[in-house]
């Protein structure tokens, strides 16, 4: 829409001309704001500034624009004629007026205005010399109901001389300046949340603000229309409105209104923002809840249900030992929550030193790939009967205390390892907890591990659940077995993750590095069965894999294959195609997130979607977030989302509307006639 505004403005006073022509032919031609160009001196000095302004006047009923006009309008613009040793500066608008018309935001003004710039004599312009400034400006007058675009050629002849300032110039130059923002003087700064823009302004208590609103300087941060609601705290003053579509990120500069005509020139920059005290608490119940049921999804995953189903047996074997089962189970949620703990400390740090991270970026390091593809591989050998984890010492140690320090770390391998895929309600969550205070947000990320190890400590809490499982036998080997399977798996897709993160090179290494790691576990198994060790000298090997392999890891990522008749996500692609009028489905993806490759094979990858959505014209855009992307994750940001998978759909003239991230065929060719 406001594409559409600004390319009708446009053509418009490219028409100024024939418009004029016509004026001059059925009327008077005066135009409906007046403009004349002014000096605060005379005679400016060589070497310094003085001010010049442009003088508006707008008829009663009429009004002109600001810099940043808004969803419709056009601000002024100038084309300059100077002398030689002659300069002027940047355009200094004042705090400008909200007018909404037809659902529109305008930034206006409806009274006598000026637009101040300065004006600079070189120091080698010799005092007397003559100073003819020439200005060719164009503007735009509105009423509410029609446009007329308005223009004039301004004069002003100044003489180098001393920098004198007649004192009624001073006073009217002094007048138009009380109206210009003032520089803030401390920075502020704003956060995302479920499409909201939060910001925290630092301004005195003592302050007066009155009919406070802020006027973005540049386009595609917030919502013109939306309302704005601002409200004190202490010294700050915190704001929160909508924010723009395809939220553009990074610093943002603007105009604070406080007051009629008066303001301040502020920018904010991505940092934390106090939530509101109405509804905060609300806020943080609903997105803990679903970090809660999130995590409790997660246990079924590949990679983590064997582990919780090796640990629900070993609680059987635990028999009536209510201790030793609690102890377990205790330890065992430690070591996910503190992991969950670990890995959103870690993010929130990241994004407060400036980096663009979002949820799940150890997952987007080759290098960690790599570790738990080692990891894994032994998990998988050991569960098949290769060899005993006691070799590597300690392990009956461990037995004799319970195991509770073997369960806590097997609670933080889980953690590490299944919390990336956040699954379909913790995406909303998870995004919330980046734009919260420091504890409110470490409380969600301790939700989602709490709902991870949820399961594991209901049995061991609840002897009624537990003594609906199985008695010991020896038919827990055998299963013990089959839980092998389901972790060979899972280390397979770790290597085709490597691969699609560095190429056909990375997998090799990580596949020959998984190999020799299986050697040194088979000799490892040998000499168990002949009662020596040998644990040590394996865990060193593995130590060396380890490294070898991150060192000569490829630096560059492989290019990109995208699904037939997709296009790779770009910010600036996507804003020409909805201009344009054109329906857009786009999502974003991860190869390692199970349910993004679940949707992919379910709903959008399909013939019949392919079939609608050609039918209909739709362009398919897709996000990859396998590698860290910046793009990406500001536009995540801007979505509310801290992780993948995210579904978008883009009607023609209509904004986003997200889907659900359980998606079917039908789903999909619904949203096409």
């Amino acid at each position: 829409m406001r594409i559409f505004h600004v390319f009708l403005m446009t053509m418009a006073l490219l028409l100024t001309p024939a418009v004029a022509r016509a004026q001059g032919a059925f009327g008077s031609g005066a135009p409906h704001i007046a403009a004349r160009l002014a000096s605060e001196s005379a005679m400016p000095a060589p070497g310094k500034d003085t001010a010049i302004a442009f003088a508006m006047e707008p008829e009663a009923g009429w009004h002109g624009y600001w810099e940043n006009p808004g969803d419709a309008g056009l601000g002024m613009t100038v084309k300059w004629t100077l002398p030689k040793g002659v300069s002027v500066g940047a355009l200094r608008y004042p705090v400008p007026e909200t007018l909404m018309i037809s659902g529109l935001m305008n930034h206006v003004y409806e009274g006598p205005y000026a637009v101040l710039a300065p004006l600079t004599v070189a120091a080698d312009v010799p005092a007397g010399t003559r100073l003819p400034i020439r200005v060719r400006a164009d503007w735009l007058a509105c009423t509410d109901k029609i446009c007329v675009p308005e223009g004039a050629d301004l004069t002003l002849d100044l003489v180098a001389g001393d920098g004198q300032v007649q004192r009624a110039d001073r006073a009217r130059f002094d007048a138009w300046r009380t109206h210009l923002p003032r520089p803030l003087g401390a920075q502020a700064s704003y956060a995302m949340t479920n499409g909201r823009l939060h910001m925290a302004i630092p301004f005195p208590a003592r302050a007066q603000a009155n009919d406070v609103h802020l006027f973005p300087l540049a386009e595609g941060f917030t919502r013109y229309a939306a309302l704005q609601k601002a409200r004190r705290e202490g010294d700050r003053l915190l704001i929160e409105t909508d924010a723009a579509q395809g939220f553009r990120g990074g610093p943002m500069q603007a105009v604070l209104r406080t007051g009629d005509h008066v303001g301040f020139l502020l920018t904010a920059t991505p940092g934390p923002v106090p939530a509101p005290q109405d509804g905060a608490m609300r806020t943080v119940f609903i997105a803990l809840a679903g970090a809660i049921l999130g995590g409790l999804l997660l246990n079924i995953m590949p990679c983590v249900f064997p582990i919780l189903g090796l640990k629900a047996l070993s609680l059987a074997r635990a028999g009536g030992n209510e201790r030793e089962v609690r102890h377990e189970a205790l330890a065992y949620a430690a070591g996910v929550i503190a992991t969950c703990l670990a890995l959103g400390g870690a993010l929130l740090a990241l994004r407060g030193a400036g980096a663009a991270a979002g949820w799940a970026f150890q997952l987007q390091d080759p290098r960690i790939i790599l570790l738990l593809l080692l990891l894994v591989t032994a998990i998988a050998f050991n569960l098949a009967g290769l060899f005993d984890l006691g070799g590597f010492g300690g392990g009956e140690r461990l037995a004799a205390r319970g195991g509770t320090i073997g369960s806590f770390w097997t609670g933080a391998l889980v953690a590490f390892v299944a919390t990336p895929c956040t699954g379909p309600f913790m995406g909303a969550a998870m995004g919330t907890a980046l734009v919260l205070p420091v504890g409110a947000a470490l409380a969600i990320f301790a939700g989602l591990g709490l709902g991870l190890a949820l399961p594991f400590v209901l049995l061991a809490y609840l002897p009624a659940l537990r003594s609906r499982l199985p008695r010991p036998g020896p038919w827990m080997a055998r299963v013990q077995r089959i839980f092998a399977i389901p972790m060979f798996l899972t280390a397979l897709g770790l290597a085709w993750l490597l691969g699609q993160q560095r190429g056909v090179p990375a997998m090799t290494l990580g596949l020959g590095a998984a190999l020799l790691l299986a050697l040194l576990l088979w000799w490892l198994g040998r000499r168990q069965h002949s009662g020596r060790g040998g644990g040590g000298l394996v865990l060193l090997g593995a130590l060396a894999l380890l490294g070898g392999g991150m060192a000569l890891l490829p630096k560059q990522a492989p290019a990109v294959t995208l699904a037939s008749g997709a296009i790779p996500f770009d910010e600036a692609r996507l804003a020409s195609l909805r201009a344009a009028g054109k329906p857009v489905f786009l999502y974003f993806t991860a190869d390692w997130c199970l349910t993004c490759k679940a949707n992919e094979a379910a709903a959008i990858d399909r013939a019949e979607t392919r079939a609608a959505f050609e039918k209909a014209g739709v362009t398919v855009m897709v996000g990859d977030w396998t590698n860290a992307d910046p793009a990406i994750t500001r536009f995540l940001e801007g979505q509310g989302r801290s992780g993948v998978p995210l579904y978008l759909w883009y009607a023609p003239g209509r904004e986003a509307r997200a889907l659900s991230q359980l998606l079917t065929v039908s789903t999909l060719t619904a949203l096409v006639p």
